[in-house]
């Protein structure tokens, strides 16, 4: 197994797509559970001014660098990460192994028209996909309960939450075991793409570090602000933690 690295106080697993993806057929192969837990940007940020939302992430079996920020920052900070693991791109991955391998799968969140939406586009590009159950992500707390009943009596093995951060986090800590899926993962806005609610940003953005950029433009009123705050207050918490780091590498090379 890869040695996890440490970004920032948050131990994140160097994995790369493809060995992420077997770690997942592993678990359901071998009837583990496996929480995965992904970070951009903006969610390391917010780890710092939320402890339920810190102790949830940290509390995942894998936590992920779903954002191309948290790459860059691990190369600088010498906690090198393979590749980016984008939440949406291993929903799909995942997808198409569950229909190939007849895994079925259940999916939590969005409004009700856009997981309706979604769901007739996911039967469209994989028609040999098992859904064993969805339901929308507008509920109250007191209902995790029964909605954890409810994913366990349908037999699902791979479980998707696509809803927001902390209330995903939160529920899988509190409520992932309790539904007897084998793989939990939380996608947050994939619903939305893919129902065709919200555009992707294109490969080129991606690989440029600027998704959020893209996001931003579509929802600006909504986004903009919060990412400019979240971005900056990363590139921040990156720079206090090379400085911080330089003088020990200094010293140490010195004394050599």
């Amino acid at each position: 197994m890869s040695e996890r690295q440490s970004l920032f106080g948050v131990e994140l697993d160097p994995l790369t797509m493809d060995q992420t993806v077997e770690r997942c057929l592993d678990a359901v192969r071998d009837g583990r559970q496996l929480e995965i837990g992904v970070v951009n940007a903006a969610k390391l940020v917010n780890m710092r001014r939320d402890p339920r939302l810190a102790e949830a992430v940290s509390g995942c079996d894998l936590v992920l660098a779903d954002g191309q920020a948290v790459v860059w920052a691990g190369k600088v900070l010498r906690a090198p990460l393979p590749e980016r693991v984008a939440g949406i791109d291993l929903f799909l991955r995942l997808l198409a192994e569950a229909e190939s391998t007849g895994i079925p799968v259940y999916f939590l969140g969005a409004k009700e028209e856009v997981l309706e939406e979604m769901l007739r586009r996911v039967a469209d590009r994989f028609p040999g996909l098992k859904v064993a159950g969805s339901r929308n992500g507008y509920f109250d707390d007191s209902q995790q309960e029964s909605i954890a009943g409810d994913i366990a009596r349908s037999g699902a093995q791979m479980l998707f939450l696509g809803m927001t951060s902390p209330k995903k986090e939160i529920f899988t800590a509190a409520y992932g075991a309790r539904t007897g899926a084998r793989v939990v993962h939380g996608v947050g806005g994939s619903f939305d793409i893919l129902a065709g609610v919200t555009k992707r940003a294109p490969a080129s953005w991606q690989r440029l570090g600027v998704e959020w950029l893209y996001r931003a433009l579509q929802e600006p009123r909504r986004l903009g602000r919060r990412y400019v705050t979240t971005n900056t207050a990363f590139l921040l918490m990156t720079a206090r933690e090379f400085f911080r780091s330089t003088p020990r590498t200094a010293s140490a090379n010195r004394s050599h």
